[in-house]
């Protein structure tokens, strides 16, 4: 199978879907690696480093899309790219097509093969290839936080660790998942007061033993919520319903009713977002002021780090790749639950239930 790594166009994003190392493993398995010409370097990958692992270097776009049997990105396809998109074209990268009406609408008409990295889902309902993305994005969530804060962003001018008799800030974290968890251990290791809300019980008293008593934990529900979101410094949303909609559980009149200055760092966003409030934003612009309260919704969060995130990516999508490109996706789908989960879209269709209910479409699966 001829497999093509273009350079990512989303603005600001630097990660590339494919280390060298990656590379080498997909031409040691018998297939074709296409590269175009620059599409490591923001992650510290130059084509030498390709060429060495066996990858042919093509300098144009839409000379790889066009070669390629199987397109391996990291963030959903950009509206320049959807020409270059074709029928059979086996796409595999972050899709969040719940949020995204009009790029399912394309794949279905283009009759794309998309795989959504983040609906591969393991039999004990894991989603490998989100984790690591949410533990870095996790972890930078409390750094985009503390400066979200800033007097100078219109923040409250509060410093989360505190200070000599000065309280620590309070940062609340919806969503005890892998990016809540991680958000949890670095806003406890910076010494803020930290109260993490989840609706299942079992994962909130692991999180607790995890976290040694450094962390409140708090059954969600509508009063806690409210309790909880109005009286912080800053809120993390962390929620994510695999291939769904996240949830708005902040409304805009919550918004109003918290602190003058807080922030909310929404990493839900590419599902949508987790406040009435939230809006998408980019690096370049990453904040808004609304009600008084700082967001931050960036929706490429870890390309922040491209080099971190782009070996963490590979580590984790590397294995499903090889497996679609020696089987073909039909019968890597047979073989293996958690890519035929990872359909999003086959054929003309939308695949997925969860994304499909979302966009309020009628799910076909090519393995009915």
């Amino acid at each position: 199978m001829n497999v093509g790594i273009p350079t990512e166009i989303k603005a600001d994003e630097r990660r590339v879907s494919l280390t060298p190392a990656g590379a080498s493993a997909l031409r040691m398995h018998g297939h074709r690696v296409i590269v175009q010409a620059g599409a490591g370097l923001g992650s510290g990958f130059a084509d030498t480093d390709y060429r060495a692992g066996g990858a042919r270097i093509i300098k144009d776009a839409a000379e790889v899309w066009r070669r390629a049997d199987m397109i391996l990105k990291v963030k959903e396809p950009q509206m320049p790219e959807y020409a270059l998109m074709r029928p059979g074209l086996i796409l595999f990268t972050y899709l969040h097509l719940a949020a995204d009406r009009r790029l399912a609408r394309e794949l279905c008409r283009r009759r794309v093969t998309a795989v959504g990295y983040e609906t591969i889902q393991l039999e004990d309902s894991s989603l490998p290839l989100l984790a690591p993305m949410s533990e870095v994005a996790g972890r930078l969530a409390i750094q985009a936080g503390s400066w979200c804060l800033q007097a100078r962003t219109g923040g409250r001018g509060v410093l989360l660790s505190g200070a000599s008799g000065v309280r620590p800030g309070k940062v609340v974290v919806l969503g005890g998942g892998i990016a809540g968890l991680n958000a949890c251990r670095v806003a406890a290791g910076v010494g803020a007061e930290v109260t993490i809300l989840d609706i299942n019980p079992t994962r909130l008293r692991y999180l607790g033993d995890l976290l040694g008593g450094r962390v409140t934990t708090v059954m969600s529900n509508r009063a806690t919520l409210d309790e909880e979101v109005t009286n912080c410094d800053l809120v993390i949303g962390a929620v994510l319903v695999a291939g769904a909609r996240t949830p708005q559980l902040i409304s805009a009149q919550m918004v109003a009713r918290m602190r003058t200055g807080a922030a909310i760092v929404d990493l839900s966003i590419d599902q949508g977002g987790i406040a009435e409030t939230s809006q998408p934003t980019t690096h370049a612009r990453p904040t808004f002021v609304r009600s008084g309260v700082v967001h931050y919704c960036v929706t490429n969060m870890p390309a922040m780090v491209p080099h971190t995130s782009t070996y963490a990516l590979t580590n984790a999508t590397l294995t499903y790749a090889i497996e679609i490109a020696d089987c073909g996706i039909l019968e890597a789908g047979n073989l293996n639950a958690a890519i035929r989960h990872g359909v999003n879209t086959y054929d003309g269709h939308v695949t997925h239930p969860a994304v499909a209910a979302a966009l309020k479409m009628k799910p076909h699966s090519p393995w009915n």
